[in-house]
């Protein structure tokens, strides 16, 4: 019976499911859900799924066979139909069932909807933890840590030596001298760590929406590389003509104007990545986004300098993705298309909202 429930328990599991990954584009992006953590949980609307079941008809109205009733009279129904309109009603209703996942449950969701490799962190790992285990036993400890099966085995044992074991009552009674304790090493073990650094145009020409995109796409960006890692450090840079590194709070919220210079926020992040996370200990990301507006003057030409001698060479993955603006030129995206070429250069275009998923997958879908 508990294998049934089981089972049929797995079986509803993987209808919610379904129903939750058919509906999944609407889901992520939804932007009320930026801002959460990992383990946090949301509630995902399904509609209720009803088993089927007899229902009883009122007795003075008969039944099929029964009563009065002329030839093509309908049968089955109960009073008249029930529209959710007009008057009060006895009739049940439609109702939609709210289950709840984390963060994490819907991200992985979205991996297998898009179909995305596992990551495979690059390089040696050299960043290490010190974990402990439990290797052994011991007669000293605290109370915490005693074994109860060892301590109880110990007891049999001096029992059955002394001769008081009495099959018949077999009582254990144990002693100081049986008791025994978990005992534990510390042990390094190594980790992989990876940081991401997001750039954000937020010049005079990306409007509201534009920039809201970009949130949702960098949130379940950050969501899917964070469950890669055993260490994820994220920093964020905001950039028009000069840019800063800001918090992610203000990353995700800061509304400025002014005109854009791509090469100062490409200058800032491989300082950043140079001064503190070394490429032989640290999975780099970047991603960039903007409506493909750059200032001339040759900034174009700085960028591609920067990207082939200082992000390119030390980046598991440098994704720019151009948010389609009405204001925007979108001259940069084919710029980049024009002059450079590398396996860990990913080029995006993300029309509007609906775009997100697929950009997602363009970004990841290798698995750097």
């Amino acid at each position: 019976m508990v294998k049934r429930i089981e089972r049929d328990r797995r079986r509803f599991e993987d209808i919610v499911r379904g129903v939750i990954k058919r509906d999944l584009k609407r889901h992520l992006t939804r932007g009320e859900l930026i801002g959460r953590r990992g383990h946090e949980v949301v509630s995902i609307p399904v509609p209720q799924i009803e088993l089927p079941r007899f229902r009883y008809g009122r007795r003075d109205l008969g039944g099929v066979g029964q009563g009065g009733g002329e030839i093509g009279t309908p049968i089955g129904t109960d009073g008249p139909p029930v529209g959710g309109r007009g008057e009060a009603g006895d009739a049940p209703g439609h109702h939609l069932r709210e289950v709840e996942l984390t963060i994490q449950e819907l991200a992985q969701l979205m991996g297998e909807e898009l179909e995305l490799p596992r990551i495979e962190p690059k390089g040696a790992r050299s960043a290490t933890v010190v974990k402990d285990r439990y290797t052994g036993i011991k007669r000293a400890g605290p109370e915490s840590l005693r074994s109860f099966k060892r301590t109880y085995k110990e007891a049999l044992k001096r029992q059955l030596a002394l001769g008081s074991y009495n099959p018949g009552r077999p009582a254990i009674v144990p002693v100081r001298e049986d008791m025994r304790y978990r005992s534990w090493k510390e042990e390094p073990e190594p980790t992989a760590n990876a940081v991401i650094v997001y750039m954000m145009d937020v010049s005079g020409s990306m409007g509201n929406e534009q920039k809201e995109i970009v949130r949702i796409e960098s949130f379940w960006i950050d969501t899917w590389i964070r469950a890669h890692y055993d260490g994820l450090e994220t920093r964020y840079i905001v950039h028009d003509a000069a840019a800063r590194e800001v918090d992610r709070d203000t990353f995700y919220s800061t509304r400025e104007s002014g005109g854009t210079r791509i090469s100062s926020a490409y200058h800032l992040a491989a300082d950043m990545v140079e001064r503190n996370h070394p490429a032989e200990a640290w999975n780099i990301y970047f991603f960039h986004f903007s409506d493909g507006d750059n200032w001339g003057g040759g900034d174009d030409e700085k960028c591609f300098t920067l990207l082939r001698d200082r992000l390119l060479p030390v980046a598991n993955l440098f994704g720019y993705g151009q948010v389609e603006s009405r204001y925007g030129s979108g001259q940069f995206l084919h710029a980049l298309e024009t002059h450079l070429e590398a396996e860990n250069l990913v080029l995006s275009k993300i029309e509007d909202r609906d775009a997100i998923l697929g950009s997602i997958k363009e970004f990841l879908g290798k698995g750097k």
